[in-house]
Formats: structure tokens, C-alpha cells, sequence
């Protein structure tokens, strides 16, 4: 017996790192020092700082590969999972550096994972970090046929003392919320189960999403709001917090930017949800506030400002395609949502 018996195939795995080498190298940046296929990446740390902090992050995709496997397309995932990690780091201030994904199937399919490697290459060209390495598992009976699953964390850096930990918060600051693209990468378990109660395909074409199919929608890529956010950042525009709404909603992620001792009074009505939200609850009888625990529902990143900063901040992220709406105040309390349900 040899390896490519026990479900392992060496001359695949060589041709799947010449399928990706070149959206790899087109991710790279200043700062990256060799190149593709040693056993560990190496970056330079960027001249500048007095005090450089570096900022780190995880996360993979979840169950959203499931609809990729079941529809066959997987040039998107890729940027989800890139997505994931970078809006993460952001949230701190810093400035995505680096990338690296761990990607383990049951057997090595080169075509069909060059496609999710050209994703994350994707990703990170829209985030501005290098996709530094990586790391691809052959497992066979590990994973079903044709199926894999994605992991992948980032690095970035920031001045010490722009370092945003929640202290920078003043009651009176306004929450300005930026539009997601839809679910981006969280609450699928459930969106999965309400697809499969529905009845309906894949390919099924509600009214109520104007023309889309279910899973063109639920594919549509986590929106990357890293190059916006530095923008405006070294424009002067002073950011006091940030929050990345995923797992959880808004409820249990935009606290995690606040400082002791205060909350956010919230209005709902100042931003429109978009359909696949409603068509979602209704379909699967979801409760209001089991919808705001489960998804982002519009709002896929916050921002808190002074009040004299929300013109600027609006005008900003609208001139990047952006649509920005201010959501809330903060307000003394215990570090909860008022007005979410």
C-alpha cells in the first residue's frame, strides 16, 4: 500500500499549491519577506510606531458552507472567512497585516478549492493584508465527499495609544450602524433549517427578494469594512469604538465596545432591514427578538462618535457606498441594548 491507497493523493495536493500560487502573490504587501511553500510565513514589521501593538483574530465560515457545497460555488466563502478575521482586528483600531487559513477536506479536490483559496486571495486584497500562508488537510473519513471546512486568523498592528478599549466612550456618543450585505456569516444553522421547513430549493426565487434566489442570497460575501474605517481614521474622524455584529446581533456585540457603567438606547426604526430578514421570520414563525439574537439584521459594523462627528461620519461612508444611519445614543446603564427586543 502507499498513501494515495489510504485516500491521500501527494501529486493532487503539489498541484493544488500551483493553482493558487498566483492569487496568493497578488496579495502581497509591503512587509512580506519570502515566498509561498516554506514551513512558516514571515512579515516585517511595518517603521513608524513608538509603541506598535500587534492585534489578532479567529474565525472560520460555519455552516454557510453548506449552501456553497450544495450549489457547487465556492469563489465566495473564501472572502467571508477573510472577512470574519479582519472586522475583528478593526474593531481594536489596528490595521490588518496578515493572513493564513487552514482548509481540511476529505479528499483533495484542486479545482474545487483553488476557488475558495482565489476567495480568501479576494478578501484579502479588499482588506489590504497578505494572505502570508496556509495550510491544506487531506483527511479521508474525515469529511463527506467533496465537502471541507475553512479556519483562519489574521494579525494586524496599532499605536499603542490609538488603541481602542471601550475608555474613549462618552455618554452622549452616537451609534452609527453600516449596512450589511445580508446575513454575512452568522445565524445559518437556523436560516438552513428554515430553507429546508420551507420547502423550497435552492434555486427558488421568493418575490419578496426581487429576482435573487435563495442561494444567491445567502452566499452573497461578508462585507469588509477595513479600508472605509482606516480612511477614515487617518482623516482625522474620531472614532471612539467599533463593533463587529455577528453571532449574537446586535445585543450581544455591541456592548462589548462600550466602557463601564453605560448602555445604548437604540431606534430600530432609523434603518430599513433588508427582505431576506422578513422573509426569514415569517417563513420560520422567528420572533422579533429571536431575530435580533440570531442576526445582524441589517447592521454589520458600528461606530460611536461625539456628536459633533456625525455628519462627517455619515458623509464619509457614503462616499465609499457605505449607507451609514446613526442608530443610538449612549446612555448611563449596565451595559445593555434599550429598545432592541
Amino acid at each position: 500500500m502507499d498513501y494515495r491507497d489510504a485516500g491521500v493523493d501527494i501529486e493532487a495536493g503539489r498541484s493544488f499549491v500551483e493553482k493558487i500560487r498566483h492569487n496568493v502573490q497578488s496579495t502581497y504587501r509591503a512587509g512580506v519577506l519570502g515566498g509561498l511553500g516554506g514551513f512558516g510565513g514571515c512579515f516585517q514589521l511595518p517603521t513608524g510606531f513608538k509603541e506598535p501593538v500587534l492585534v489578532s483574530g479567529t474565525d472560520g465560515v460555519g455552516t454557510k458552507l453548506k449552501i456553497a457545497n450544495a450549489l457547487n460555488r465556492h469563489d465566495t466563502v473564501g472572502i467571508d472567512l477573510v472577512a470574519m478575521c479582519v472586522n475583528d482586528v478593526l474593531t481594536l483600531g489596528a490595521e490588518p497585516l496578515f493572513f493564513l487559513d487552514y482548509l481540511a477536506t476529505g479528499k483533495l479536490n484542486p479545482e474545487q478549492l483553488a476557488e475558495v483559496v482565489a476567495g480568501i486571495a479576494e478578501g484579502c486584497r479588499q482588506s489590504g493584508c497578505a494572505l502570508l500562508g496556509g495550510e491544506t488537510a487531506e483527511m479521508p473519513g474525515f469529511y463527506p465527499a467533496g465537502e471541507y471546512d475553512l479556519a483562519g486568523f489574521c494579525v494586524g498592528i496599532v499605536e499603542k495609544s490609538k488603541l481602542l478599549n471601550g475608555t474613549q466612550v462618552r455618554e452622549g456618543d452616537i451609534a452609527i450602524g453600516l449596512a450589511s450585505q445580508g446575513l454575512h456569516s452568522n445565524g445559518f444553522s437556523l436560516a438552513r433549517k428554515i430553507v429546508e421547513k420551507s420547502g423550497l430549493g435552492w434555486d427558488a426565487r421568493p418575490e419578496i427578494l426581487a429576482g435573487k434566489s435563495l442561494g444567491e442570497e445567502l452566499l452573497t460575501p461578508t462585507q469588509i469594512y477595513v479600508k472605509p474605517v482606516l480612511e477614515a481614521l487617518r482623516a482625522g474622524i474620531d472614532l471612539r469604538a467599533m463593533a463587529h455584529i455577528t453571532g449574537g446581533g446586535l445585543p450581544e456585540n455591541l456592548p462589548r465596545c462600550l466602557n463601564s457603567g453605560q448602555s445604548i438606547a437604540m431606534d430600530v426604526k432609523q434603518w430599513e432591514t433588508p427582505p431576506i430578514f422578513s422573509w426569514l421570520a415569517e417563513t420560520g414563525e422567528v420572533s422579533e427578538a429571536d431575530m435580533f439574537d440570531t442576526f445582524n439584521m441589517g447592521i454589520g459594523f458600528v461606530v460611536l462618535v461625539a456628536p459633533s462627528q456625525v455628519e462627517p461620519t455619515l458623509s464619509h461612508f457614503q462616499s465609499h457606498q457605505i449607507t451609514a444611519c446613526a442608530i443610538g445614543e449612549v446612555v448611563p446603564g449596565g451595559g445593555n441594548l434599550i429598545g432592541i427586543p
